[in-house]
């Protein structure tokens, strides 16, 4: 392991500019997927393979932890998500079912332990598919509630069916039941009782806001059509009637953008820049960032920030592009320096020079 620091300079607004420092924590992590903030300086990361590491920043020490669970790796799927809450641990996964190649995006929980933890499963997407594409999937705890990103698993119109979970965002307590104001108890009749929003294609970001208490989420169109916008109560984002300005795969035209009667994204990315994580930013490192979006990209390996009040747009810039390679996650320390997991196997920090 060794540390790099990049310096770089981020104009703002065409006329100003800030030095920013980059600084390489971790470079030799397997396909990470994901990373939770335990307490100050211990940081759980989950590999796609299945490896669940903790990382010390005290002493830059990285260790494997044992776990139970029986993640398949195949496709865009394997060990996926990890958020720390209080002291559990929830992650989300593939998961095969009945020795059959068809997987399930699946949610488990277990007890805190640095060195070995047993996960029990709550939640397994319905029905299971034999399909390695669109997973999602992230988490995130608002109000006691468990949000979770269930992908379209390649099936298309499956957003639509709201009789099963693909293609949906999910809502349950922390122990798996189901919350009673959930929308099929609010006039949804025909949706399954876990869903709390539908017409998503591919979230690979989601998190919730320190300002208003909303849960934001990124979500990748087909051809183009990427996009971030709110996960909104009995929702429906469309797919896969909204092409959301992108086209199918062919090149043939897809759905239109936007339709009325449906939820309408925050902003728009065509041609697409295989958008990742998000976190809206609070903290002090970066003062004049709070309230604004961070989004991350993969493709383009780029980091964003997207100034929006409510539902509407206002501007964005980019932070930094072509820096680190392909941008997997992001999340915000206590202080407010930023950590960038990369696809290249590094773990980064963003900070002020």
């Amino acid at each position: 392991m060794f540390k790099k620091i990049l310096i770089f300079i981020f104009i703002l607004n065409g006329n100003s500019y800030a030095e920013f420092k980059l600084t390489n924590l971790i470079n030799d992590l397997q396909s990470p997927w994901s990373i939770t903030i335990v307490k100050k300086n211990t940081y759980l990361i989950n590999e796609k393979s299945g490896n669940i590491k903790i990382f010390d920043r005290s002493d830059n020490t990285v260790k494997k932890i044992n776990h139970n669970l029986k993640v398949l790796e195949h496709g865009q799927g394997g060990l996926l998500d990890i958020y720390y809450h209080e002291g559990k641990v929830y992650v989300s996964y593939s998961e095969e079912r009945d020795n059959s190649m068809k997987s399930s995006t699946s949610v488990a929980v277990a007890n805190f332990d640095e060195d070995k933890m047993n996960f029990k499963n709550i939640f397994q997407s319905q029905p299971p598919i034999r399909s390695g594409y669109h997973f999602g999937s992230r988490i995130v705890i608002k109000n006691d509630k468990l949000f979770v990103s269930s992908g379209e698993r390649g099936g298309k119109q499956i957003g639509q069916e709201a009789d099963k979970h693909p293609g949906s965002i999910i809502r349950i307590n922390l122990d798996g039941s189901i919350p009673k104001d959930n929308p099929k108890f609010k006039g949804k009749n025909e949706w399954l009782p876990e869903i709390y929003l539908i017409g998503i294609r591919n979230v690979q970001g989601m998190c919730l806001s320190p300002f208003d208490n909303e849960v934001y989420m990124t979500n990748h169109g087909a051809k183009g059509g990427d996009w971030f916008g709110r996960v909104n109560y009995g929702g429906n984002y469309g797919w896969d009637k909204l092409y959301w300005g992108g086209t199918k795969y062919s090149g043939l035209k897809g759905g239109p953008k936007w339709l009325p009667g449906y939820d309408k994204p925050i902003k728009y990315y065509v041609p697409s820049i295989a958008i990742s994580a998000c976190q809206i930013y609070k903290g002090d490192e970066f003062k004049e960032w709070n309230g604004n979006a961070l989004i991350a990209a993969l493709k383009e390996q780029s980091l964003r920030k997207i100034s929006f009040t409510k539902n509407n747009f206002k501007s964005e810039d980019i932070i930094f592009k072509d820096e680190i390679g392909r941008l997997r996650d992001l999340k915000i320390t206590n202080g407010g320096k930023i950590l960038i997991l990369t696809d290249q196997g590094g773990l980064w920090e963003l900070s002020k020079n």
